[in-house]
This record gives structure tokens, sequence and C-alpha cells, in this order.
């Protein structure tokens, strides 16, 4: 494993997403998916697992890895398909050629055009929507579009007698038959670019239509219709929603500004705020006491004004009076960042009122008083306010949420790994020199073939004494020393 990939470790977090792995020259090996990213990526560099030799040959090869969180495990899968369909990895050669989703192709060109479910989307000037994980969904939208607008099924322009003989679409599916002359072309034409509409997310008073169509039966006990009517709607909502794929820059983009609308909207800003900063503290039991501030600039992650802090000004575990610490560090009188960092157009603290009630004390105390704060609850994800306005709790799946808990778990995340360092090495400076036998030459020793006290902690006994130059009852000592201690702290 290399000092790269164990340093990417630290910062995977536990979240649905997927991963790239990447070869020395940089190429894309592997991507992958996973619920949960920090257990499935940890498990290839866990020390004595068990690969098949396929699986063990790319994790010798990996130099590096990157992940993105995804909303959700269908967005997961489709994010993989799409990348390893772009990149074609060299050890995904199973689900490369055998593993393709449906889509939904609708080909305008054609004198009468209809929908046709496929699992290959070609650039070959046809609209396509999807691909989608699962199968039922674009099969009950498909049929859903053809009843509603009279979409033809068939692929015949002109049926002769004999195929409209065995051809009941016209009556039995609502079909509009204009190949009979039911309708005209333009008429048709318009009927099928309203089913586009409809599908690409541009009509959801349709979706209010199925709905109450589905309250009418359960109002009339046609109980079994109600259920019909349920699922379709459920499955029309899924297919229009539009989570497919969300890839791209531009696509990312284009999230992070409908959702900085979406939030200016709902906590009262005049306009979507440009730059928001985010703050988070982290202890252990008052000891090596930290904060992280991060920057997203339009709605996206800005690493080039991430700031750690020590905090300074007391000992012991104290959150609030952190915070107040950060604010002031930050934008206090003398502060290196007021000329270096872009003002926020929005503050974000993380954790809940006593944390937001001691940075906007300091921001008064400055005389700032145009830069909005709010507080983000992790236990339900609240946006938290102190002026007199209650807690608000946003949709699950909405952009708005997605911004605030991106930002929050990068500065989650940037905080923790300083923690980390910080930890390990007070534990450098403290474990190995209680042990008996163990002198400054051997600790240095350790830790130049174990890199850590967690390298120390996955080493066999024989390991440790081949590197320090003991004898096994040392190396017994140091191994449980350090396991001991690392024990406890990830259970922490």
């Amino acid at each position: 494993m290399t000092e790269l990939i164990r340093e990417r470790l630290k910062g995977v977090p536990n979240h649905p997403g997927c991963y790239l792995m990447r070869d020395r020259r940089g190429v894309i090996i592997y991507v992958g998916k996973a619920k949960n990213l920090r257990r499935r990526v940890t498990s290839y560099f866990r020390p004595g697992a068990k690969h098949a030799p396929k699986v063990r040959s790319m994790v010798d090869t990996v130099y590096d890895l990157e992940w993105m969180k995804v909303k959700n495990e269908a967005e997961a899968l489709l994010t993989e398909a799409s990348l390893i369909k772009k990149y074609k990895p060299h050890f995904n050669i199973l689900m490369r050629d055998d593993k393709r989703y449906l889509a939904l192709k609708a080909d305008a060109s054609s004198p009468w055009p209809r929908f046709q479910c496929v699992r290959i989307v070609r650039d070959d000037g046809a609209r396509y929507f999807g691909p989608f994980p699962s199968s039922p969904i674009v099969r009950a939208a498909k049929d859903f579009a053809e009843k509603r607008w009279g979409i033809r099924e068939c692929d015949d322009l002109v049926p002769c007698e004999e195929t409209h003989r065995h051809c009941h679409a016209d009556v039995i599916r609502t079909c509009s038959a204009p190949c009979l002359g039911r309708i005209s072309m333009e008429e048709y034409k318009v009927r099928f670019d309203e089913a586009c509409a409809f599908l690409d997310g541009k009509r959801p008073e349709v979706l209010e239509e199925v709905e109450e169509a589905m309250r009418e039966a359960a109002r009339k006990n046609d109980f079994e219709s109600a259920a019909r009517l349920r699922d379709t709607m459920f499955a029309l909502k899924e297919m229009t929603k539009s989570h497919f794929v969300r890839k791209s820059p531009s696509m990312r983009e284009e999230d992070a500004k409908k959702g900085l609308a979406d939030l200016a909207k709902a906590i009262g800003l005049p306009k979507p705020p440009r730059i928001i900063e985010c703050v988070d503290i982290s202890n252990l039991f008052g000891t090596h006491n930290v904060a992280s501030l991060v920057v997203a600039r339009d709605g996206l992650p800005d690493r080039r004004y991430y700031r750690h802090f020590r905090i300074k000004s007391f000992t012991g575990a104290d959150d609030p009076r952190a915070m107040a610490e950060i604010v002031r560090r930050r934008y206090g009188p003398g502060s290196t960042l007021l000329e270096t960092s872009p003002r926020a157009d929005l503050y974000i603290c993380d954790g809940g009122i006593t944390q937001l009630r001691a940075a906007r004390e300091v921001f008064a105390e400055l005389g700032i008083t145009d830069i909005p704060t709010i507080g983000l609850a992790e236990r339900q994800e609240e946006l938290v306010f102190d002026d007199g306005r209650p807690n608000l709790l946003l949709p699950r799946d909405s952009e708005a949420l997605f911004v605030c808990t991106r930002l929050r778990d990068e500065a989650h995340r940037f905080a923790i790994t300083y923690h980390r360092n910080l930890r390990e090495k007070a534990i450098r400076e403290s474990v190995l020199d209680e042990i008996p036998g163990i002198g400054e030459a051997k600790k240095v020793k350790l830790l130049k073939s174990f890199k850590s006290v967690y390298g120390m902690a996955r080493a066999s006994e024989e390991e440790i004494a081949s590197a320090a130059g003991v004898g096994t009852e040392i190396a017994s000592a140091v191994l449980k020393a350090v396991r001991a201690v690392t024990h406890r702290e990830d259970r922490e």
C-alpha cells in the first residue's frame, strides 16, 4: 500500500458512492460502488485479506484512489455503470461486458415516432430517457405514455390488412392510430412531444391527474384499481425525477446552482450565496481541541481556502466557546484570512443553537451584520436559526439540503483528519516510550517500518520483532500496547 493510499483511506466517508482506483500513470484501472464507501474501500487494503487472484493483482497495482458521494444506491449503480462504459477499466471486464441498464429511446425523426426500450444508448440523434437500474420503472413509464398520449407501439409505417387484423391497439390501448388516418401527422407529433416533455419531468400536472385518479378509485372502494394506479404513480415519479447519472461537471454545477437557489429561498436570503463557509469542532474528551473551516464556491467545495485551527484560548471540551474563537480568528482584527480568503455570503456552524449563538455573538461584537449565519443539527439534518424562527427540516432529496450536508461532511472529514494526526503524534510520543526495551532508536525503526501505530497494530509479532531487532517478549508488549490504544480510539 502506498503512502498516498494510506492518507486517502483516512478521509473515506461512511456514505453511498463510487470509487475509482488508478495506477502510477494515473490511468483508471477499476471503478466500484458501495452502500458504505469506507467499509468497502478499506476492505481491499486490510492486512491479511484473502483476495481472489484477480483482486490481489488489482490491489497490488493501485497507486491512488478517489471517491464521490451520491444520494442513494440507485445513483451509485448508474454512476458506476456510466464510468465503466466511459473509461473501460482493465479490472471491470465482467460488468463492462455483460451488464447494461434499460433506457427509453424516443426517435422523433421517424414518420410515426414511438418509444423503444433499449440497453445501448447511442449517439444517433434520438432522445434517451435513462438508463435506470429498475427495468419495471422504464416499462411502466413507456406503457403509461403510450396510453396517455396515444403513441403507437407497432413499427409498421402503413399496416396491411393482415397486420391490422392482429392489431387492436386502437381499441384496447387507446392508440391514436395515425397510420389509419385517425389523426394527422402534425397532431400525432404534438402528442409525441408532450409525452417526451412529461418523461423529461416538465409536466408535473400529469402526475397529479394519476394521483387524483388513485384517490377517486379508493373512495369508490375500487382498491384493485387504486393499487395499480399507486404503483404506476410511484414508477412515473422515479422516471421523471431525473436522478440518473449525475456525474459530469456540468451536471454537478447545475445541481449546485439549483441547490443554492432553493437554499436562499428556504432561509430567506435575497440571492443565492456564492461563498459558503462551514466550521466543525472536533475533540476527544477535551484533548486535541481542533476546528476545520471549509469553503464552497457556487455550491461546490473549493479546497484552496480550507483551514485547520488548534483551539488556543482554553482547554477542555466546549464547542460553543471553540466556535466563538474560530469566528474571531477568521474575521477579527489582524486576521491574515481577511486578505487571503473570500468573505462568506453564508456561514454554517456544524451543531445546534448553542454553537450558532456563540458565533453570532462574536459577529455582533466585531460589528459584522451582513453575513447570514445558521446552524446545521446533525441528528435530523435540521437548519437552525436563533432569530425566533423554528428549525427547518428540508426534504431529504432536496438539493438545498445536499449543498449543506456535503459541505458539513467535508468540514467533519477535514477536522477528523487533523485531529487524528494530532492524536497519532501524541501516541507516538507516549505509548512506545512506556514499553521497557524500546528506546529512541528502536522507536524510530518501528515508525519507519510501519509508518504509524495503526500500522504496528496490524502487524504480526514476528514482523515487530524483526523491524525493531527485539525478542518476542518485547514485540508482544509493543503489540499489546498499540492495539489497546488503537482499539480504544476506533471505539471512541
